[in-house]
């Protein structure tokens, strides 16, 4: 029962990495504790950059012919106005750069399938109980199977077993800092303002974000702040009473309807920093190592993105064997600093930007006006934002720049009424948010 490579979770991280290990010649075994289709409300939109990882992976074809929905960028409202934010052209092909949304469940299978037919890959349905551990090693996992135990062994054993991850606290004590729950459910048949593009609500006290995942069904998401939920009478309440009156006013029929026939399901949204993978025999990757708000759908980019590199770092051309154990842990360093180029920028916008547009102070209420005007400048400061959100441009200055921008416009139209002497004061108070909003993102993405 030995392998080059044992992978914990049949998600979109453990399949992507099934696939490119096995192509490059690992024995590898792949374990999920259930292997039928999942029904879950996270991983429904695959934003442009990440539909270009799944091209470098060879898998791009697992969104097709699951009933997905082509996107192409979002639109925005706010107080009654509308903004529409269209992904940019892509230089090369000359066409508009394109998103998927879908069932999670039906993708998750096609990704299976995929990793499944993959030479040298073995998929197994059993539980992970726990890790084996030789000399300060993990050489191997402990599964069960119904009452039965049984061990496998590898070298090296990637853990990618999700949010929830039982495995997190043997590589790290950070543990997932959750804000508030998204509560999902479905309207069928309706169309959405702006057609194949995502659609956020920037209500009070949180957003809403929707989007249509297959040909009859969109999918609505409310945020509620706070680490407790709200029972789930209360909840209904929330969504009936808070909710409802704030969505364009087409839209509150079909949400009522909704409300009244499917199933609320919750996740929770915080920010988990990620953590250098130093553990001798073991990496951590995905969810269970990163996680940042479902508000910008930048997950499954960084997800995949962190797959090939480290396809990259660990090929048979860098390191011969997964036995030597010194050049794993060295390459592990380096992905640490080189995931940085790509996650950095999808971690802290999408921090960021559902901080502002959850805003409850004076100051942030500002910044939040001034960063929906902004956008209704156009030009560089819709493309700029939407090519950063999306995972095509993958530049922490750039996200910096348009940050400050906005803050900085968002002081301007404040000044635009009050006293100059009030305004002067609030001023300071607003460019002070705004750096405690984005600095401390920043500085948990770059410390060890």
């Amino acid at each position: 029962m030995e392998y080059d490579l044992i992978i914990v979770g049949a998600g979109v991280v453990g399949c992507a990495a099934a696939k490119v290990f096995g192509e490059d010649g690992r024995k590898v075994l792949l374990l999920e504790r259930d292997l039928s289709e999942p029904d879950r409300i996270v991983g429904e939109l695959m934003q442009p950059g990440g539909m270009q990882a799944l091209e470098e992976l060879g898998m791009k074809d697992c969104t097709e012919n699951i009933d997905a929905v082509n996107c192409f960028g979002y639109g925005v409202y706010r107080n009654g106005q509308y903004v529409e934010l269209p992904y940019t052209d892509n230089p090369a092909s000359g066409k508009q750069y394109r998103g998927v949304s879908f069932h999670h469940g039906r993708f998750i299978q096609s990704l299976r399938a995929s990793a499944t037919r993959t030479d040298n890959v073995t998929v197994q349905e059993r539980t992970v109980s726990r890790l084996i551990e030789k000399d300060d090693k993990v050489i191997g996992v402990t599964t069960m199977q119904g009452e039965k135990e049984e061990e496998f062994y590898a070298p090296l054993t990637l853990v990618a077993d999700g949010i929830f991850s039982k495995f997190r606290k043997e590589f790290t004590d950070i543990q997932t800092d959750v804000m508030s729950h998204f509560v999902g459910f479905i309207i069928h048949d309706y169309q959405l303002p702006f057609p194949q593009k995502g659609f956020v609500c920037i209500a009070k006290p949180s957003p809403i974000l929707m989007y249509q995942i297959s040909e009859h069904d969109t999918r609505i998401l409310v945020d509620v702040p706070g680490r407790d939920l709200p029972k789930s009478v209360e909840l209904k309440k929330y969504m009936e009473e808070i909710i409802c009156p704030q969505i364009p006013s087409d839209m509150q029929a079909k949400f009522m309807e909704a409300l009244q026939t499917e199933r609320l399901r919750p996740m929770p949204s915080g920010f988990l920093p990620p953590t250098i993978n130093q553990r001798n025999g073991t990496i951590l990757l995905g969810d269970a190592l990163n996680v940042r708000s479902p508000l910008t759908g930048g997950g499954m980019t960084v997800a995949l993105r962190d797959v090939i590199t480290c396809r990259e770092l660990l090929s048979r051309e860098n390191i011969a064997s997964f036995e030597d154990s010194d050049l794993i842990l060295q390459a592990m360093g380096a992905f640490h600093w080189k995931r940085k180029r790509y996650s950095t920028c999808i971690n802290v916008l999408a921090m960021s930007l559902y901080a502002l547009f959850a805003a409850q102070t004076p100051e942030m209420l500002v910044l939040q006006n001034g960063c929906f005007e902004y956008f209704k400048l156009g030009g560089d400061c819709i493309d700029g934002p939407i090519e950063l959100l999306s995972g095509i441009r993958q530049s922490p200055l750039s996200l910096i720049y348009h940050f400050f921008r906005v803050a900085f416009y968002s002081i301007y139209i404040m000044f635009q009424t009050g006293t100059v002497y009030h305004n002067l004061i609030q001023a300071w108070s607003v460019f002070y948010t705004a750096c405690v909003v984005i600095l401390p993102f920043l500085w948990g993405e770059f410390k060890l």
